[in-house]
């Protein structure tokens, strides 16, 4: 298995995930959840972490922190490597308990952690453990809505400032925001990965990319970094276009759509290519989102281009 890529840097927030080996279970017990509990509080006391939300199934755990001291090897091998030894100790075993390295999304927090937040709780929901949120006990949700006591080692301040200015009004807007996807078939946010290491719009990759990856000669070997490192030209997306949608002004207002969002082009070299000026590229490009915002069968087009190009995990 290729290794992941990590990025590690002070305030950098992460989404992260282990699963038992051979995906069985690691947790049977309240006493082994409450366990965990205890490390990951105990993480944010010795090592800084910050804790934003979590949710503990039974043969895999998520998470959603933050590294203040850019320390987030260091978390992980005390919250693992502590479960580990005292899972292998009460049940008489030795041995790996987790299916190799924890797997760690980089986030734009900004933009993503109300909706990982959302997607972490629901978590027992997609499984068909419980039919609510509220009914599971094992996340982070009941301190989020105020049905209990809050963790005093969870941080909720950062997720619920966006849902009102009093914890009793966020608190029951944020029930709101969680429980108006119960039923409903949703997309992951996670789908939005890129190079399965960074989830953020194009000005965070490209941030990341030139202050903590770009520079580190460690990094150059991993599939994750070359990935990073790749740009599409305009060329591959008009060769793209031209193979799904018939010359038209729509075909060119889905060109100056794609070129806009997953080039390094800015909209002078945009208009250049073909020969207009900068407004009207951003004409063009509020066309073509507006049509495939509404047009269900040019959408389908325009996903099947993303994913040709390899831009399905690249969104802004």
């Amino acid at each position: 298995m290729a290794r992941q890529l990590r990025i590690n840097y002070p305030g950098a927030f992460y989404h992260v995930t282990s699963r038992g080996n051979e995906r069985k279970a690691v947790f049977k017990s309240p006493r082994d959840r409450t366990k965990f509990l205890e490390y990951l509080k105990t993480a944010t006391l010795r090592y800084d972490a910050v804790i934003h939300a979590y949710c503990l199934m039974d043969n895999h755990y998520h998470l959603l922190l933050e590294t203040p001291s850019g320390n987030l090897t260091q978390i992980m091998h005390h919250v693992n490597g502590a479960y580990t030894i005292y899972y292998n100790v009460k049940r008489r075993r030795s041995g790996h308990l987790f299916q190799g390295r924890y797997k760690a999304i980089l986030v734009d927090a900004d933009e993503y952690a109300k909706e990982l937040s959302r997607y972490i709780h629901l978590n027992p929901v997609r499984a068909k453990i419980v039919e609510r949120p509220e009914e599971y006990n094992w996340s982070s949700y009941q301190d989020y809505t105020g049905a209990r006591k809050p963790h005093e080692w969870l941080n909720r301040d950062f997720i619920l400032g966006n849902f009102g200015n009093t914890f009793s009004a966020a608190e029951k807007n944020y029930r709101k925001f969680v429980t108006s996807l119960e039923g409903k078939e949703y997309k992951s946010p996670l789908k939005e990965v890129f190079a399965s290491t960074i989830l953020g719009g194009r000005g965070f990759i490209e941030h990341v990319k030139k202050f903590f990856v770009e520079d580190k000669e460690t990094n150059k070997q991993i599939p994750a970094t070359k990935t990073l490192m790749e740009k599409v030209t305009m060329e591959e997306i008009l060769k793209c276009v031209d193979r799904e949608f018939p010359e038209s002004r729509l075909s060119r207002d889905v060109k100056q759509y794609l070129c806009q969002k997953y080039t390094s082009e800015g909209l002078k070299r945009i208009g250049e290519q073909f020969n207009v000026s900068d407004s009207a590229v951003c004409h063009a490009v509020s066309r073509a989102s507006k049509t495939i915002a509404q047009d269900k069968r040019v959408r389908g087009k325009v996903d099947k281009l993303i994913g040709e190009l390899k831009l399905s995990r690249f969104k802004t």
